[in-house]
């Protein structure tokens, strides 16, 4: 005859998967991953020119301002230089903390 805490046990081990999944993971669907590759390509690829984009205009506007004689022409171009090294820095730093805060992705 069985004890009352393990029929217990055993009914709670058969029900607990049913009611709370264990792990679920994310998983692109067959043949997507390649279609997401390419837009992450582009992306990153966009995000590199726009990085250089804004350098060469935050240093045009310094040079334009230190031309022309106006300060605060100067200034902006110096904060815009500063910024997007701080936006490299934090496109670089941002996705390890997130994924340091998600972990692996699953449930």
């Amino acid at each position: 005859m069985t004890s009352l805490p393990v029929v217990a046990s055993h009914l709670v081990g058969a029900v607990v998967p049913l009611v709370i999944p264990l792990e679920v993971c994310p998983k692109a669907p067959p043949g997507a991953q390649k279609y997401a590759d390419d837009v992450m390509g582009y992306v990153l690829w966009g995000v590199g020119i726009v990085f250089f984009l804004g350098l060469v205009i935050a240093i045009a506007a310094l040079v334009a301002g230190r031309i022309v004689n106006m300060p605060h022409a100067t200034k902006m171009g110096i904060v815009g230089i500063v910024m997007v090294i701080v936006a490299a820095i934090a496109y670089v730093v941002a996705p390890g903390i997130v994924d340091g805060i998600l972990g692996n992705g699953c449930i």
